[in-house]
């Protein structure tokens, strides 16, 4: 029987088929002009909503999943990086798929592409709303109808981000475990957030019991879900393989909901990470900057539907964080150089 639970591995979700997701915390872009990848500034904590029966709403539960705490307006990558086998992966923003601009599905599309191809795509820095270019992820409270899914849907409704992954059908898999075998190729390390060290055993999303005594009781919370920022030099890869390589339904699915910081104090217990950092303090201390390219991979066409996609700011306002532009010697170039060769539930 194919295993189909997801688990927490230290803070990185783990899906069948080896597919590895780590919620990465990072400088906020401006909103005006196009920029080079922002740093890894360590990942987000994932808790499971099973664990906090007690202090999540019941649609929560209902839904199953994963929490993480994001400030307003912070923003975040996905690391793909230590996923171990290829696997196509659906991101959604409020069901509003990430790649595609298009309803969420559970079936995979090559035209338009409804995925990221792993491992080529080793991160996602937000929705593919240009030739060559992505929109920051950027967290935004439900309701004010600045959310992907407001803008490209007309309603908000699901907030959060939601993840489902097709590994390889059997027989394409057993072809390419003898393949890497016989090539004895290394499995893929991270390239932006350094090592990670080691990791805790791999805890199960379902069956977790909730915390004993004392708790609060559930109360409603205010939902948050994704809206964008500054645009990013970033390719959404192209995937070389057929449709028919990957199973048909998805191996796994999980909901990945949005929480305040003090909501998460609240419903965890645990302080939340401290605010975002500086991104001028950073700049001017010389930190790197990062410019990812990959020769052999075409690029995915970018969703009209995403391509209208407004930042957050019409609707909280201007950016009012100073902007320092990197220095060329700031920015490391990964890759190739241009120019050269979790508990499941009803959702």
């Amino acid at each position: 029987m194919t295993d189909t639970t997801v688990r927490i591995d230290g803070d990185m979700l783990r899906l069948p088929g080896g597919v590895a997701v780590r919620f990465m915390r990072t400088l906020r872009l401006p909103e005006q002009g196009t920029h080079d990848l922002p740093p890894g500034l360590g990942v987000f904590p994932v808790r499971r909503v099973s664990d906090h029966a007690g202090t999540v709403p019941a649609e929560w539960l209902a839904r199953g999943g994963v929490m993480l705490p994001m400030y307003l307006r912070e923003a975040m990558w996905l690391s793909f990086a230590s996923s171990s086998e290829p696997a196509a992966l659906q991101v959604g923003a409020g069901k509003v798929c990430a790649v595609s601009g298009r309803p969420w599905s559970d079936r995979l599309s090559r035209d338009p592409q409804n995925y990221v191809a792993l491992p080529r795509q080793p991160w996602l820095d937000g929705i593919n709303s240009g030739s060559g270019t992505v929109r920051q992820f950027v967290a935004v409270p439900l309701g004010l109808g600045a959310t992907v899914e407001g803008q490209v849907t007309g309603e908000e409704v699901w907030g959060g981000v939601q993840l489902q992954s097709f590994p390889l059908e059997e027989r394409r898999r057993a072809e390419w475990l003898e393949a890497e075998r016989s090539r004895r190729i290394p499995l893929t390390q991270d390239l932006i957030g350094g090592v990670f060290g080691s990791l805790p055993p791999a805890a199960p999303m379902a069956g977790a019991a909730p915390r004993p005594g004392g708790a609060p009781r559930a109360r409603a919370v205010a939902a948050m879900g994704l809206g964008v920022g500054g645009s990013m030099r970033q390719e959404v890869y192209r995937d070389e393989r057929p449709l028919a390589h990957y199973t048909t339904e998805p191996a796994a699915r999980v909901f990945v909901h949005l929480v305040t910081p003090p909501e998460w104090r609240r419903i965890t217990g645990e302080e939340p990470p401290p605010s975002p950092a500086d991104r001028a303090a950073y700049t001017r201390a010389g930190l790197p900057w990062f410019d990812y390219y990959d020769d052999d991979a075409q690029d995915v066409a970018p969703s009209d539907a995403l391509g209208a996609v407004r930042p957050v700011g019409e609707w909280l306002g201007d950016d009012l964080d100073p902007w320092e532009p990197p220095a060329p010697g700031q920015v490391q170039h990964l890759k190739d150089t241009p120019g050269s060769p979790v508990q499941d539930g009803d959702w």
